[in-house]
């Protein structure tokens, strides 16, 4: 880490001065719907892998989708409840641009995983009979390594490019870091970021929406010609997904807006754009899947006899 970074002073978040009336409920929201979030995460991730039956491409996926959840909640979370309770509410740069890394590894992977997952569903749906020959676990492991690796490297350089800035102010009115608030604390303008970000965000969030958007149109082109059963039986598995999509896609969508609009939004806003893109995704999308999917409600219930008898 370079000594501008590691010598630079901390930077102060001043916007929890408008929140400390409510600062004891929102510890207890924030920490009672973290907690939540890691225990249905943990219990997925632990009921796929150690349920033979599950280790197939679709429920790899999912674990990696529960994952990604955690490291998003922990990267924010703990931040968050450590301000509420400090007099003071400040982080080292260093510690700053860590976050602004795992933060966007942890939007990527969702949105990634989630194209992922959508084309799963349009080869298993659109093409059946060759399933198991294109969606193999060699290749699933081999798009889960492209997926992190392309994210760490580019997460990685725009944390690179914000840490040679020179700042001339210290404070940023949010709850958390992001790359943009810091690239506005520089003493100069910086469109390379603001550049190099907006390909990051076509290449790693654009895209995979648009790859769900488009393996869905052909599932249900494909769908609308089989019979009312086979429909059924199509939506229920993709339920799960669409619901998941749709949520991150919402959270993700306000919070680019507040990104941009912050200082002509509410306070309040913090509090809503955090909760929904670091809390409640993390938490509803096991939920959604335990509760959705037949063969892991079927594992939770044979964890749960095994552990009373």
């Amino acid at each position: 880490m370079n000594v501008s970074v590691s010598s630079a002073p901390p930077i102060t978040f001043t916007v929890y001065s408008s929140l400390s009336l409510h600062s004891v409920a929102l510890v207890v929201c924030v920490l009672v719907f973290y907690v939540s979030g890691l225990c249905v995460n943990l219990l997925l991730v632990l009921v796929i892998c150690s349920e033979p039956g599950l280790h197939r491409p679709m429920y790899v996926l999912l674990v990696n989708l529960s994952l990604s959840g955690m490291m998003g909640s922990t990267s924010a979370c703990p931040h968050i409840i450590k301000h509420l309770l400090s007099a003071r509410q400040e982080t080292s740069l260093a510690a700053c641009l860590a976050q602004v890394f795992f933060t966007n590894v942890y939007g990527g992977c969702i949105f990634c995983i989630l194209a992922l997952m959508a084309y799963d569903r349009y080869v298993s749906i659109c093409k059946p009979l060759l399933y198991h020959a294109i969606v193999t676990p060699a290749r699933v492991r081999a798009m889960l390594l492209l997926v992190y690796f392309t994210l760490g490297s580019t997460s990685a350089v725009q944390v690179y490019l914000t840490s040679g800035l020179r700042l001339c102010r210290h404070s940023v009115d949010k709850l958390l870091c992001d790359g943009l608030a810091i690239a506005n604390l520089s003493c100069t303008e910086t469109p390379l970021i603001g550049v190099y970000g907006l390909c990051c965000a076509l290449g790693l969030v654009v895209l995979p929406c648009f790859l769900v958007i488009l393996s869905y149109v052909h599932i249900f082109t494909v769908i609308l010609k089989t019979s009312k059963e086979s429909q059924m039986r199509a939506l229920q598995t993709c339920t799960p997904h669409l619901v998941t999509f749709v949520n991150f896609s919402v959270a993700s969508f306000f919070g680019v807006i507040y990104n941009r609009l912050s200082h002509e939004v509410p306070k309040a806003a913090n509090v809503f754009t955090f909760f929904t893109f670091f809390v409640i995704p993390p938490l509803l999308h096991p939920i959604i899947y335990g509760i959705k999917m037949k063969e892991i409600r079927q594992s939770i219930n044979k964890m749960m006899k095994i552990t009373q008898q």
